[in-house]
């Protein structure tokens, strides 16, 4: 028996998910919700979508989706909506999956509380909390992780990650992207609430997003951050989308497993764009799609870093050229929309459960204040390990 859920938020980002989704073999109906008629109507008037939507399942709200007799529900909206609209979904008894990240808001304390609630509205609810950060399944984090559990790295030692981003870069126009969000009843609603952070002087800067470059080193050594040390870059041109904000942030991390982590965050940075985790151990190391030991560079493929779909899946995510349907950001969108419905359907924790998920944000929160702080040593904080099952 399979299950049902709803997909809140049918823009760029959630079309992109909407066909792994009503295509996975184990979901049997799917809901779509979205603010903006248009964007359900895509999908509604399709002829391969029919035999899991029916049009009784056209919502115009979250609180009426909320309503529905759904499983889970697919939060793929504005990203400072993420963690309250999770939250109330779970309050009416829906497991989650939340697009990344946690939520994103120019206060970093903001940030926290909400990763606070989240963790409790976990635990006293029972639902399901899933982050779907995409670095969790590219094929170099699958391949690291494998060989972790074989031992091959031997004890870590130091790991390396990296998001450059520069605004104007042309596979991702962040000021199209700001724009963009800007528009329809969320980005207007947004544009409002966002003038209090700049009339209380907040400070902002990416490490408020840090979960593309921690996700990598975090999921492959399975330890966690515990204390920071970071520095920011502020914009000299006067470009009024930075504005006050930091524009570029390198933090150096000490690791629970003794280990260190550099994480840079950029978003002015002549660079093309790229998301890249190196990890070093005493016996092995991976660094650009290599495997490296004291003796030899071993150079992998993508095909077997990555770890292997099961059948029916990858059957029922082929596309026309009969090649599996992967999906973007390296691949990852099969593998966590698999993840999130396969964890539902079996009624277990899924792998960036929301306890992993809240140790992939904190630590860029921790990084930003001690950026502010001209690199003053803090404390990450930590909500500790899943309850045992």
């Amino acid at each position: 028996m399979g299950i049902s859920l709803g997909l809140v938020g049918l823009g760029d980002f959630g079309s992109a998910f909407a066909d792994l989704f009503k295509d996975h073999p184990l979901v049997d109906r799917v809901a779509l919700c979205d603010l903006e008629p248009d964007r359900i109507r895509r999908f509604a008037s399709r002829e391969d979508w029919q035999d899991k939507f029916s049009r009784a399942d056209a919502y115009a709200s979250l609180e009426d989706v909320c309503q529905a007799d759904l499983d889970a529900l697919v939060i793929i909206t504005q990203p400072w909506l993420h963690a309250p609209q999770c939250v109330q979904a779970m309050e009416c008894g829906k497991h989650v999956y939340s697009a990344v990240p946690i939520i994103s808001l120019p206060d970093g304390d903001e940030i926290l509380q909400w990763c606070d609630r989240l963790v409790e509205t976990v635990r006293r609810t029972g639902m399901h909390y899933m982050l779907g950060e995409t670095t969790y399944y590219r094929p170099q984090t699958m391949y690291c992780r494998r060989r972790a559990a074989e031992g091959a790295f031997g004890r870590f030692v130091h790991a390396e990650a990296q998001y450059f981003h520069d605004v104007d870069d042309p596979g991702c126009n962040l000021r199209d992207v700001q724009r963009h969000r800007s528009t329809g009843r969320a980005g207007q609603e947004w544009k409002e609430r966002s003038r209090s952070y700049r009339d209380r002087g907040v400070v902002n800067g990416p490490m408020h997003y840090p979960t593309h470059s921690v996700g990598g080193p975090v999921a492959v050594m399975g330890a966690h951050m515990t204390r920071v040390v970071a520095w920011g870059q502020t914009d000299e041109t006067g470009d009024e989308f930075f504005g006050r904000s930091f524009t570029n942030e390198v933090a150096l991390f000490q690791m629970s497993n003794g280990a260190t982590c550099r994480v840079a965050e950029c978003r002015q940075i002549g660079h093309t764009g790229e998301e890249m985790f190196r990890v070093f151990g005493t016996e092995g190391s991976f660094r650009e799609d290599h495997w490296v030991t004291k003796g030899s560079w071993t150079k992998l493929a993508v095909e077997e870093m990555r770890d292997p779909l099961p059948q029916e899946v990858a059957d029922a995510f082929r596309g026309e050229g009969k090649s599996v349907a992967y999906g973007g950001h390296g691949g990852s969108h099969a593998y966590l929309v698999h993840e999130f419905v396969q964890a539902v359907a079996e009624d277990r924790l899924p792998a960036v459960n929301v306890w992993e998920a809240v140790r992939y944000m904190a630590p860029g929160v921790a990084a930003h204040k001690s950026a502010l702080a001209g690199g003053e040593l803090l404390d990450v904080p930590d909500w500790g390990d899943p309850p045992a099952a």
